[in-house]
Formats: structure tokens, C-alpha cells, sequence
């Protein structure tokens, strides 16, 4: 075997182990049925309710109605790519909650493409709520909007979105309210593309000060020796006799020409 049919059988392997992860296909029960990092917040009175955590993820609760859900990220090109859901929940309209192979089994269904996860809910079932965790990124929560109506996206603890520049809450007319440390914020109808929170850490803003101040500090001093320079460069020339020669030859005209 040479080099180049090894190199095609190499590429075959690799190309083989990641279509699952990237391809479109069934989400793993054991991947459905994961228990959620904290209990799901099923009666918070919003339409939607996700809660941000510490470890890059976030929890949601959506109240659904109709066939189905696609849930899905937008890219930079304009393209759709799917959340990878997991710990995913419903909750029937009596208050009962099965877990996403329970869901399938009942004649709902969790599909994967290579734009979006398509959740089916059960035949016959009028309204009800679904829950998911899926990734997030540090510091910055963005999702597309799936449901319109009333939101609320709650914070880690200790982090706030106060500060412009460091702070940003997309889109507007919201409130923002802080509980227990938590930073809640709340809006009373959400009809946009998408709801986006930039956030920071409280103990970041003496950092940034320390940092502005260090900045200002540096500047100021670049700029003082910057002069220092100039006049020591202006008192040689003086003190060579440059800058007279100049003046004399600027007193005026020759006593000819006068």
C-alpha cells in the first residue's frame, strides 16, 4: 500500500467518525434523558424562561402549542445550524413530564438535520412546554427567537449588563431586575429575530478601571518624554548655533536690496 492510498484510507476513517457528530440522525436517549443541571422552571409565568449558567450552557423552558419546534443557531453566513439539545423535557397541559425518550414513545419525535433539531409533540396534545439545555457561549447569550410572547433570560450569579460597552441587552423595552445576585431580565412581548445579552462579571469592572488607568498612565508618559525629547533636540540645535544661523538669514533682504 503506498502513501497516497494510505493517506485516502486515513481521511475515509476520519470522515466516518464524524458524520455522526455533524450529520443529520437521532439524537441518543441517554443524550435526552440527561438530568438538567438544576430543575427546570416551569412556572415562571413567561412564555419563555432560560436561565444562563456558570459552565457555558443555558436552561429553557418554552410554552408551545401547535405540531412542532425547530430549534437552531444562525451563523455568520446566514445559515442555520442545530442546537445540540440534550435533558430535554415535556410537560403535558395536566402537569405531566416525560423526559425525551418518553416523548418519542408517545408519538412525539426529536430529529436532527444539518440546519435544526425538529421537536414533533404528541398527537393530540393542545399546548404544552418544553424544556432543553443546550451550549452558550462565555459572557454572551444569542438564540433565535422560536416563540413570540413574554421573556425572561436570568443571569449567573454575580453577573450584570449595567456597564455600557461591557453590557448590552438586545432588543430593547426590557427590565432588568437583580434577585438573590441574579441578574433577571424581562421582556413583556418579544416579536424580534432574536434575543442577544452581553454580560460581565462585577469583579471585571476594577479590573478594566486598573487597566484604563494603567493605559492613561503609560500615555501620559510617552507623551511627556515624546517632549522631553523634542526640547532637549531643540537646545543642541541652539547650542550649536543652527537655529541662529536661520534667524539671521530671516532679518530681511540685503542692505543692497533694501
Amino acid at each position: 500500500m503506498n502513501r497516497r492510498h494510505l493517506l485516502a484510507l486515513v481521511g475515509l476513517a476520519v470522515l466516518s467518525l464524524t458524520a455522526g457528530c455533524f450529520g443529520p440522525g437521532a439524537i441518543s436517549a441517554e443524550q435526552l434523558d440527561q438530568e438538567p443541571a438544576e430543575p427546570y422552571e416551569w412556572d415562571s409565568g413567561r412564555d419563555v424562561h432560560i436561565a444562563v449558567q456558570t459552565d457555558s450552557s443555558f436552561r429553557a423552558v418554552y410554552n408551545v402549542s401547535g405540531d412542532s419546534i425547530e430549534l437552531f443557531r444562525r451563523d455568520g453566513f446566514g445559515g442555520r445550524n442545530p442546537l445540540n439539545v440534550r435533558a430535554v423535557r415535556y410537560r403535558y397541559p395536566n402537569g405531566t413530564v416525560v423526559t425525551g425518550s418518553e416523548l418519542e414513545a408517545r408519538g412525539g419525535g426529536i430529529d436532527r438535520t444539518r440546519e435544526v433539531v425538529t421537536v414533533t409533540f404528541p398527537n393530540g396534545t393542545a399546548a404544552g412546554q418544553l424544556a432543553f439545555t443546550a451550549g452558550a457561549t462565555p459572557k454572551r447569550f444569542s438564540l433565535p427567537v422560536f416563540v413570540d410572547g413574554s421573556y425572561e433570560v436570568v443571569l449567573p450569579p454575580d453577573r450584570r449588563v449595567d456597564f455600557p460597552v461591557f453590557g448590552t441587552v438586545s432588543p430593547r423595552g426590557s427590565t432588568t431586575e437583580v434577585v438573590d445576585g441574579q441578574t433577571h431580565i424581562r421582556w413583556e412581548e418579544v416579536t424580534s429575530r432574536g434575543v442577544t445579552v452581553q454580560y460581565y462579571l462585577q469583579r471585571d469592572i476594577p479590573i478594566f478601571g486598573a487597566i484604563a488607568a494603567i493605559s492613561l498612565v503609560v500615555g501620559f508618559g510617552g507623551a511627556y518624554y515624546y517632549k522631553r525629547q523634542i526640547d532637549e533636540l531643540r537646545e543642541m540645535r541652539e547650542e550649536m548655533g543652527l537655529d541662529v544661523e536661520v534667524e539671521e538669514k530671516d532679518d530681511g533682504p540685503p542692505p543692497g536690496m533694501r
